[in-house]
């Protein structure tokens, strides 16, 4: 595997990054296991209590749970986020609580998720990771920004760029203009912060 990375304790982008995990033909079938999602995004109220509410988010999403046929894909991020957090932020991880949400955002309905934080119901999530599954090339809009101070700072559009931060960091998805923009979002979770 190779990867870039971005320090958060020396750059002004607040995430890191890897590059190349998963090759083209795994990315062809997460992206279009993502182009065949169904259910209509919700929104977390809190205390378990969630809603569609397209003022805030309009997509389509669909769940991967961790089987025979999709450990690979568990397995490839558990490297990542082991490798990076490593490096990177030393959170006490347990691994992943939930199974795996793919998305898509398509320009008929302006596809997009606005500010928010990646917080759990009962999963103490820990660090969120994207994975770009569409080229860029296919796509206007649909940038994924991350909050740095007071700035919103877009992280780089590249296929199979798996973006991880801090699942606390606020950050958005701005909407989709022109085709449709896929992702994957893993969540690591671990004990509260303290």
């Amino acid at each position: 595997m190779q990867y870039l990375l971005t320090p958060h304790t020396k750059a002004l982008e607040p995430w890191v990054w890897w590059e190349g995990a998963f090759t083209e033909q795994e990315l062809n079938w997460l992206q279009n296991k993502a182009k065949s999602s169904e259910k209509n995004a919700e929104v977390g109220i809190g205390n378990g209590v969630g809603g569609v509410n397209t003022n805030i988010r309009r997509s389509q999403i669909s769940w991967l749970a961790n089987t025979q046929d999709t450990s690979w894909v568990f397995q490839k991020l558990a490297q990542v986020a082991s490798e990076l957090n490593a490096e990177h932020y030393q959170f006490d991880l347990t691994g992943f609580g939930e199974e795996l949400q793919l998305t898509n955002y398509d320009q008929s309905e302006n596809g997009m998720y606005g500010w928010h934080q990646d917080f759990g119901s009962g999963i103490s999530r820990k660090l969120s990771m994207a994975v770009q599954l569409t080229d860029p090339s296919e796509y206007e809009g649909g940038n994924l920004q991350v909050i740095t101070s007071s700035q919103p700072k877009n992280v780089r559009k590249q296929r199979g760029l798996i973006a991880v931060f801090p699942a606390y960091a606020l950050h958005q998805v701005t909407p989709v203009t022109q085709g449709s923009r896929q992702s994957l979002v893993a969540w690591v979770s671990g004990p509260k912060f303290k």
